[in-house]
Formats: structure tokens, C-alpha cells, sequence
């Protein structure tokens, strides 16, 4: 696969104990590793190490000219292991309920360890990929300038970790597995008034109305490009997010981070619900100074984190022309982020 690297992690420990040995694959975008400042980006549930170019879930987002420059920093993305995007058979994923969140952010963290990065200018992911930044953030707490959870939470909540047992029987016991998962998905990462706008009761046809079309062509196409292991390892990564499991009160983890944390929670999220992030900033906020929040306003839902990339790119400009605007006017490079 093109440009993709791996790393060899070896012997590691879980959370619960078991140890394992694995390849962690990435790939970087962009400056050379170590000729820029690096930005570290976490993919969401179906997503994968590849953010931008052509075929990049995050292009909009992330490239030449982007909001996320490619032309001043380095990008480096990931893949959580036995997300299945690199090719190879992963062992690990037989065993998936061994591993958790913070199991990612340990892998992570070793990995850039191999790489010689001991300094993130920032962690940007969203979904699961904003709340392994959390934990990463947790776990090296002088790690990351600047931390970007959207769409996400630094723990799982009692709605989450339900949705996620249903997704969780839907793999289990369905004859159609990952089609169904899907479908079911798709319902809690849209709104009523997202579909509402988009299908307004319309039909393809007497019988199928143009929702239910929509559903099984994003059942299909999951199917057909992803794996059954992968989906049950990212389901069960998405359900143990939680910064404070043998750490002690929220407050007390969090503050400890030296990141300025720039929560992005969208108004209209039925998954990570923006009450949830709100409280987490009143908290934090309390005891901590560089620490931001800003809404996106959308009828879409969870995905308007992929949808609306315009007001998106708005809200972080500010952190990362800070740091092209510096670049500029040095004359010479000076890692000192």
C-alpha cells in the first residue's frame, strides 16, 4: 500500500494483562518527519491512517492550502491496530475485548517513540479518534501543544457504551452483520432533521422509500470494504473511553495536562452529546486556563465533523496559522514547538 510504514511493537502488556506482539502501521503527509511540527491525526471508527490526497477521508480538512497545511507541517496518522487498512491478518483482533482505549494510546505513544517524537505541535481526531487523543493527552501529559477532541468525549457514556452493546449483539448474531451494524449506525450518527431534509418521505420506487435506500447502500458498501474483526475491535475501543479508570476524579487527570485543549462539540451530536462536552469545559475551566470550546451549529448530527468543513476549518485556523504566521517570519527553522 502506498507510503504506508510499519512498526514493530513487541511484548506489550494490555490494561487487562495480556501480552501482545503486533505491527503498528502509518503513514505521513506532507513536511519529512522531524523538518516541521507534527501533527498527530486519530481516525474515527471506519476511518484509517490515510487523512488527505485524493482519496483522504479527512482532504477537506488536511492538505496543500488546507486548514491543516501539508506545505508547514508534518501530518502522521496511525491506524489503530486491526483496523485492517494496512493488508495483513492482525491476531489481535480475535481477542478484541482484551484491549481499550488507553491500550491504543500506549501503542500509539511506543510508536512514537520508534519515530524519535517526543513533541506534537498538536492531537486532532474525531469520534473514538478524538477520545484515544484524550487518552493520549492522559497518558503524556506533556506530549501535546495543542489537544483537539471533536466530537467526542474523554469517556464513554451510559448512551454510548448501550449503543455500542446493541452495535456490539448486531455483529454477534446477525446473518448480515456488518450491513446491519452499519444501517443502525448511520441512524445514530445523522439526525431526524438531517434525514428529514435529505429524503423529505421521498421513494425510489412503490415499495422502498429513499431512506431505506440510503441505509442499504451504506450497509453494502461498509461490507464490502471493511472487515467483521475490524468493526468489532473499533466497536470495542469506542465503548472503554475514560481518562480517569485507576486515575482518580476527571479534574484532577485532566488538569495535569499541559495542552491547551480545544474542545470541538457540535449543537446537534446525538452520539457525544454537546451537555456532555459543555460540562466538561465549565469543569476544566474552573482549574485549568487554556482551555477552549467552540460549537459547530448543524442539523447533520455526529457527522457534521466530516460534513461541515467549512465552519470546521474556521474554528481551527486560529491554532494552526498561529504556527504557519510564526514559521514565516523566521527566517530560518527552529523546532521549538
Amino acid at each position: 500500500m502506498k507510503n504506508i510504514k510499519h512498526l514493530p511493537i513487541i511484548d506489550y502488556v494490555t490494561v487487562a494483562g495480556k501480552k501482545v506482539t503486533l505491527r503498528l502501521s502509518y503513514q505521513t503527509f506532507g513536511k519529512p518527519l522531524h523538518d516541521a511540527p507534527i501533527v498527530l491525526v486519530n481516525h474515527a471508527l471506519t476511518g484509517n491512517s490515510n487523512v488527505c490526497g485524493a482519496s483522504g477521508w479527512w482532504k477537506d480538512l488536511i492538505g496543500s492550502n488546507k486548514c491543516i497545511d501539508t506545505n508547514t507541517f508534518t501530518v502522521l496518522a496511525f491506524n489503530i491496530p486491526g483496523n485492517g487498512f494496512d493488508g495483513s491478518e492482525n491476531s489481535l483482533v480475535e481477542n478484541y475485548k482484551d484491549f481499550n482505549a488507553r491500550d491504543i494510546a500506549e501503542i500509539f505513544a511506543l510508536g512514537l517513540e520508534k519515530l524519535n517524537v517526543s513533541a506534537l505541535f498538536a492531537a486532532i481526531g474525531g469520534s473514538v479518534g478524538g477520545g484515544i487523543a484524550w487518552e493520549l493527552a492522559a497518558l503524556k501529559p506533556n506530549l501535546i501543544t495543542h489537544l483537539i477532541p471533536i466530537a467526542t468525549d474523554w469517556k464513554s457514556t451510559d448512551w454510548l457504551i448501550a449503543n455500542c452493546h446493541i452495535q456490539e449483539a448486531i455483529l454477534n448474531h446477525s446473518s448480515k452483520p456488518l450491513a446491519d451494524a452499519r444501517m443502525h449506525a448511520m441512524t445514530l450518527y445523522r439526525t431526524p432533521e438531517s434525514l428529514k431534509q435529505k429524503f423529505q418521505r421521498s421513494k425510489s420506487n412503490a415499495e422502498l422509500f429513499n431512506i431505506e435506500s440510503w441505509l442499504n447502500y451504506h450497509g453494502k458498501t461498509l461490507s464490502e470494504r471493511f472487515q467483521l474483526s475490524a468493526y468489532k475491535m473499533m466497536n470495542q475501543i469506542l465503548r472503554t473511553i475514560d481518562i480517569t479508570k485507576n486515575r482518580g476524579a476527571f479534574v484532577e487527570v485532566a488538569k495535569t495536562i499541559k495542552s491547551s485543549i480545544h474542545i470541538i462539540t457540535i449543537n446537534s451530536d446525538l452520539f457525544f452529546k454537546a451537555e456532555d462536552n459543555w460540562n466538561t469545559y465549565i469543569d476544566l475551566k474552573l482549574h485549568k486556563e487554556n482551555v477552549s470550546i467552540h460549537e459547530l451549529k448543524s442539523i447533520h448530527g455526529h457527522d457534521a465533523f466530516l460534513i461541515e468543513y467549512n465552519q470546521l476549518s474556521k474554528l481551527l485556523a486560529p491554532i494552526f496559522n498561529s504556527k504557519k504566521e510564526n514559521e514565516n517570519n523566521t527566517h530560518h527553522f527552529v523546532r521549538s514547538w
